[in-house]
């Protein structure tokens, strides 16, 4: 059950990433959270604090995971989906209530969150799962079962609620991409959120004559033996009249009118100067003054500890879901160009260690990985600089909690325990 020779068939350069954007994380959440009157560094009254001795738990998780057989975790996969599952269901019975979301379980010494914990089952299962050997992913059948299992603890996060969390595991269809699904799901996928933006944007009437100058022009260019049969695009045609339509029915039946105002501020779609910018200091308040932090770093930042607005508590939860901006206040732009930099460096490789894989399972269960990083990574710092709407999805490795560090530091460690036995064949 316990490997042997792990640490030292590490890949030492994802490691050293790994350090680094803990490190760096540590030292944006001390800045933050600075107190000067505290005991110590270890003082668990303050957040920094408290970081420092999750990540000091999770380097002992590290080892855990590394001193283990890589054959463990495939073979009882299964039941780790289970019981993430379980955690999940348990929440609506035993769940503690923080800023209107009933997403945790209070242990007395911390708060655990346990769909922290599920991304990491999760991947686990479908890895499990898509590399069976009966499992054929072009068949519609194996396609639904994949997608069910990302599906399933997305249903049960959702009513917490926590949509940001339940966005995650959709970045899980990248995997079944990887392994052979038809690319006409995601061409299908990015057409509907096109035509969703644009429906709120320009109007379903606008779609309309968009779409059908589109197919005209198409047609008028395609030579005669070239032309796609009539009904299939006219079916497609009417199919997207009608989801235009249903996108203003939810827009203004379904959204709550702080989830409009978010839609309004991020596409502009209010008009109103004044009430535009009502919404901006209301709703928008905390990307609003993101994005002056950040501007007021400049080229090469104020210096550590000196963030004006870092220490004025500008931006609210600027030690979680807005971390960045303390790196773009105090670091400016070289200090946000280099953590964009390790971030990057650190997917790419991981790119490069999923692929050398023989083991089919820890392929896939590489690219689960790659997957939910890569969103978290996208979807934090676009929402800070104001190019994404709010969600609330932690920066991976920086933002403060004891949940996420050690589920994306078990989420990671748990590929390159799998890496780290590539040369021997199992399973």
């Amino acid at each position: 059950m316990f490997g042997r020779g792990a640490l030292r068939r590490l890949d030492w350069t994802s490691a050293l990433l790994y350090l680094v954007l803990v490190t760096l994380g540590w030292i944006s959440i001390y800045s933050s959270t600075f107190d000067p009157e505290a005991a110590s560094l270890l003082d668990p009254g303050q957040r920094y604090g408290k970081q420092l001795i999750f990540i000091l738990i999770s380097l002992g998780m590290i080892v855990v995971i590394m001193a283990l057989e890589a054959n463990f975790y495939e073979r009882f996969s299964s039941l780790f989906y289970v019981i993430g599952l379980g955690l999940l269901l348990g929440l609506f019975v035993f769940g503690k209530t923080i800023a209107g979301a009933t997403s945790w379980y209070d242990l007395g010494f911390f708060n655990l969150q346990p769909s922290e914990l599920a991304k990491t089952t999760t991947a686990l299962a479908l890895a499990k799962y898509l590399s069976d050997i009966q499992t054929d992913i072009r068949k519609l059948r194996h396609q639904a079962y994949a997608i069910l299992i990302f599906l399933a603890p997305a249903i049960l996060i959702i009513p917490q609620p926590d949509p940001g969390s339940a966005l995650v595991f959709f970045a899980l269809i990248f995997v079944l991409f990887r392994e052979g699904l038809p690319l006409w799901y995601l061409a299908l996928g990015l057409l509907a959120v096109t035509i969703f933006i644009c429906t709120l944007i320009f109007g379903t009437v606008w779609i309309g004559i968009g779409m059908a100058l589109v197919i005209g022009l198409i047609y008028m260019l395609k030579k005669q033996s070239y032309r796609i049969p009539l009904l299939p695009v006219l079916g497609l045609y009417a199919v997207t009249l009608v989801f235009s339509l249903s996108v203003n029915f939810v827009f203004d039946n379904v959204f709550e009118q702080r989830h409009r105002d978010r839609f309004s501020l991020w596409l502009r779609l209010e008009k109103d100067p004044e009430k535009l910018e009502e919404i901006r200091k209301t709703i928008g308040y905390n990307t609003y003054q993101s994005e002056k932090a950040i501007e007021s770093g400049g080229l090469k930042g104020k210096g550590f500890l000196e963030g004006t607005r870092t220490k004025g508590d500008f931006v609210p939860e600027q030690d979680t879901d807005y971390i960045f901006t303390t790196i773009g206040e105090e670091w400016g732009f070289y200090g946000t160009t280099t953590v964009v930099l390790l971030f990057t460096l650190l997917l790419l490789r991981l790119v490069h260690l999923a692929e050398r894989q023989k083991n089919p399972f820890s392929r896939m269960y590489g690219y689960g990985v790659i997957s939910i990083l890569l969103i978290h990574y996208f979807i934090n710092i676009g929402m800070v600089i104001g190019l994404l709407p709010t969600i609330g999805i932690p920066l991976p490795f920086f933002s403060y909690g004891g949940s996420g560090l050690l589920g994306f530091t078990i989420l990671l460690f748990i590929f390159l325990r799998l890496d780290a036995n590539r040369l021997n064949e199992w399973g």
